[in-house]
């Protein structure tokens, strides 16, 4: 035994950063990430179990919810690294994430690990050398009030996705998913949908003008016609579009009453009547949490929560930030001091408050975690240009840099002024703003990249006036308005509301929102979350049928819950069987629902002023019907289509155009064939000929996006169909020069060698020579590049290992597997044994047979149970002379014995 110590992380780029402050009696390794977890298909869940009625869940529902943990194919190289360490070691340093996720790693790296030598929980919230050093002095043993909370989690979120989604792929379409957060989310944008359907859009005009002193000009608008105010936009209801106020209480003005104003007041001046000056402060926003940071980077930087999360992690990892799952705006007295320093340093004296500046650990509904805020790591912040970052990882730190300072900084002094402005019977007003004093500002504007442009935009300045003062007037004009439907929900505003109810945790939000759109619940249109029709169908079927599954109430309860379990006041085996067992449970309730659910009902769904149309969801996508003459028609709706956009004209012209469809808009000279211009699933295209039989496959083409369906003539449907068009002989090899339209655009191509061609460059107009310079200019990121680096041989596939620069960085490549270096990693520190290590998590699964000898030899040897000292059954293969060359997956299945605490929490 060497002594050595060994410390077990998550990732690669989190071992390399810990590395640097340890010492050389210590050896740190990565995990890369979960090493166990319920089985992910029939094919993991161990034979003796696949007759029980429970085993699709991969938990015992009749014996304690007792779960089958695996260790999947891909991380068995990795934990026979992390055992064939820890025989080497004298300690085990378990070092992983400080949350419910980072301490259930631990708990599983125990288990499968075994350790005989004495093991730690290392707990640190930022990778710094000072952290690291305190962490390895202030250890303590694996919280398993935590892992009951997450392991009860994980089990919840198996119970409630396996036993819902039969039930729709039943009742609505095969494949869909329900869960336990991802359907209250899809509720939630669903339901803004709906509103959207309702909402009933008002007309309103405004009077606006230019008040003239001197060289001066300000805008006023106006406020008052006699006694009655004259309506705005938020005398309009939000959600219904209609008026709030009785029609007596406030004046609408219309086209013709703002001409008849204009005409009475253009050649007069406006008197002074009234000037209000207020001051007002404003405090700074508190440092970010998960939640805040995904949605002030979803504003200022585009990026999406899940994105906002992966580089959130890198920073984190590479010791930039703190730890980026909290929901905690605590700063520790550290974290001030090197605050309240880079204030003094950058912006003086001034911008610094007299006492520091405290925030309540914990704000949110339900908050848990109680870490730090997300903030600059170190006792000392460095500033984005020490960092050495770049891209949208110097923009993201920037972000947290300016955050975390600024929330130190001296309130921002503003004053407000307002002003009233009179001729005749009506009133003007006017309103301006000025910062005395920017204080934070200077640091940090929500909303904004460049605090000092944005300080300049706020200010609206009033030039000096007295009451009963005469002032000019000059450019009066009307405008019109109408009130808008709500507005779809955004990612920052989604997770914003979901934070609000106290629904799921701000650590899972960005997986959340990936998953409904990953799994075509949603679609992101530039900015705006848009539910499917599939996902409105889901939705329907779950508020009327398991109505309390998608409450917003009923899930924060569950979070509650957790949260009790995590603190040792609840059970959770209890808790389970409450939400899941027993005549009011989870699975009573699915099964007797189930009967009550017509499919044809569950897959129609109506939309607020649609009546005479039923939008319909089916295997093939969504679909509109019309009876006429007691027929019914139905058409496709192209997945462009949105339910909230939906009007009579839109779903009329789907349906007129299948009904007509038989009109072709003409006959192609060459074939004699009709020639029709139709509207799909995937959009619009034109076919030549018609469909004669199940087999029948005429030709079609899709119709760029850039090309309304109206402006297509036979002209252009004849220029469409002639893709891919023959331009000539290549003068080298005579192969064929063509010219087409594909998936990602229009294109050129000789002998499978494309080229794209450039936007704004007509296609049909492309002659052979411009093709030929295409073909000539080489390819975008397709060139076969050399490796930079060569590794030697794999040890087990016997395979050259090598290092390639990449669009995204460089990776290392094996065969036909590819692994990316980690964040960080310089090419020159690649080993072969780091490459193999990394290359681990992937080569499991591709490892081929040499010959036909070797492959008939992978036939699986009987299997044998037995129990470990630990009390735990594993699946292992019988010794036998040929060993099989493919390592099959570990399985167990933990028992619920709450008594020993070294086993199962």
């Amino acid at each position: 035994m060497s002594g050595k110590k060994l410390v077990i992380v998550e990732s690669p780029t989190k071992a390399k950063t810990i590395r640097k402050y340890l010492g050389k009696e210590f050896m740190v390794e990565s995990c890369m990430g979960h090493i166990r977890d319920l089985p992910q298909s029939s094919k993991e869940i161990p034979e003796k179990y696949k007759k029980e009625k429970w085993a699709q869940l991969g938990v015992n529902t009749e014996k304690n919810f007792e779960p089958i943990y695996c260790v999947p194919k891909n991380k068995l190289k990795v934990v026979k690294e992390l055992k064939s360490k820890l025989d080497q070691a004298s300690e085990l340093y378990l070092a992983t994430d400080e949350d419910r996720e980072g301490e259930s790693i631990s708990w599983h790296l125990t288990e499968v690990l075994n350790p005989k030598v004495p093991t730690k929980r290392m707990v640190f919230n930022e990778i710094t050398k000072e952290a690291i050093q305190k962490s390895l002095t202030e250890t303590r043993s694996v919280d398993l009030n935590l892992v009951k909370a997450q392991e009860a989690r994980r089990i919840l979120d198996r119970l409630v996705g396996y036993t819902i989604s039969p039930l729709l792929w039943k009742k609505v379409a095969f494949g869909l998913s329900a869960g336990r957060v991802q359907s209250v989310a899809v509720r939630l944008i669903v339901e803004r949908e709906l509103l959207r359907l309702k909402f009933k859009s008002a007309k309103y005009w405004s009077l606006s003008g230019e008040a003239v002193k001197g060289s001066e000009k300000f805008e006023t608008k106006l406020s008052y016609l006699g006694s009655q105010r004259v309506a705005t936009g938020k005398d309009f209801d939000g959600d219904t579009g209609q008026l709030i106020k009785k029609q007596n209480e406030v004046t609408i003005l219309d086209q013709e009453s703002t001409k008849k104003i204009i005409s009475e007041i253009s050649a007069k001046n406006l008197n002074v009547k009234e000037i209000e000056e207020k001051p007002f402060n404003r405090k700074p926003y508190a440092p970010f949490i998960t939640s805040t940071l995904q949605q002030e980077s979803n504003r200022k930087l585009g990026l999406s929560s899940k994105e906002t999360m992966q580089v959130a992690q890198k920073l984190y990892e590479q010791g930039f930030i703190t730890y980026m799952r909290t929901d905690s705006t605590f700063l520790s007295e550290e974290a001030i001091k090197a605050a309240r320093s880079c204030i003094q340093d950058k912006f003086g004296k001034s911008y610094l408050p007299e006492a520091p500046r405290k925030y309540d650990a914990k704000k949110a509904k339900g908050a848990q975690e109680a870490h730090e805020c997300i903030r600059p790591a170190g006792q000392v912040f460095q500033s984005p240009d020490q960092t050495g970052l770049e891209g949208v990882q110097y923009k993201l730190y920037d972000l947290i840099w300016k955050r975390t300072v600024a929330s130190q900084m001296v309130d921002s002094i503003q004053k407000q002024v307002s002003v009233k402005l009179e001729v005749d019977q009506y009133l003007f007003s006017s309103s301006g703003m000025t910062i005395e004093f920017p204080g934070f500002l200077r640091a940090y504007v929500e909303g904004s990249d460049d605090p000092e442009a944005e300080l300049a935009d706020r200010e609206v300045k009033l030039p000096k006036l007295t009451l009963n003062e005469k002032l000019k007037s000059e450019n009066w004009k009307a405008s019109d308005h109408e009130t808008k439907p709500p507005a779809r929900f955004t990612e920052a505003s989604l997770v914003q509301t979901m934070e609000k109810e106290g629904i799921g945790r701000p650590s899972t939000y960005a997986s959340i929102i990936s998953t409904i759109i990953d799994r075509g619940y949603v679609k992101k249109q530039s900015n705006a979350l848009t539910p499917t029709f599939t996902a409105m169908a889901v939705a329907q079927l779950l508020m009327n049928h398991l109505p309390q599954y998608v409450d917003l109430g009923f899930t924060s309860e569950m979070e509650k819950s957790l949260d009790n379990i995590a603190d040792g006041d609840k059970e959770s085996l209890d808790y389970l069987a409450t939400i899941y067992s027993g005549k009011t449970g989870l699975k009573a309730l699915v099964d007797s629902q189930e009967k009550n659910i017509d499919p044809a009902v569950a897959r129609e769904i109506k939309l607020e002023g649609l009546s005479k149309y039923s939008f319909r969801v089916g295997k093939f996508g969504a679909y509109v019907c019309k009876k006429e003459n007691d027929a019914e028609i139905c058409a496709s709706i192209p997945e462009s289509e949105c339910p909230g956009d939906m009007t009579a004209e839109v779903a009329e012209k789907l349906i007129e155009q299948k009904v007509n469809g038989n009109d072709a808009i003409g006959k192609d000279p060459k074939t004699g064939l009709p020639i029709y211009v139709l509207n799909g699933r995937y959009g619009p295209y034109v076919q030549l000929g018609d469909i004669d039989g199940e087999e029948s496959k005429p030709k079609r083409v899709s119709i760029p996006a850039q090309v309304k369906i109206e402006d297509v003539n036979l002209e252009t449907a004849l220029d469409l169909l002639s893709l891919p068009k023959l331009l000539g002989k290549h003068p080298a090899s005579g192969e064929d020069v063509k010219v087409g339209l594909g998936r990602f655009g229009p294109y050129v191509v000789c002998e499978k060698d494309f080229r794209s061609i450039p936007k704004g460059q007509n296609i049909f107009q492309l002659t052979f020579d411009q093709a030929m310079q295409l073909l000539l200019m080489p390819k975008k990121g397709r060139t076969k590049a050399a490796p930079v680096k060569e590794l030697g041989l794999h040890p087990q596939l016997q395979t050259e290992i090598q290092v390639f620069n990449g669009p995204y960085g460089p990776y290392i490549k094996c065969g036909k597997v590819n692994a990316s270096l980690a964040e960080g990693m310089s090419v020159e520190s690649v080993s072969l044994e780091i490459a193999v290590n990394l290359l681990a998590a992937k080569v499991g699964s591709v490892v081929e047979p040499k010959s036909k000898k070797a492959k008939a030899s992978t036939k699986a040897p009987a299997k044998t149970a037995e129990t470990s000292k630990a009390g735990i059954v594993k699946k292992k293969s019988a010794t036998s002379k040929k060993e099989n060359p493919k390592v099959k997956s570990t399985v167990t299945i933990v028992k619920a014995n709450y008594s020993n605490q070294t086993k199962r929490p």
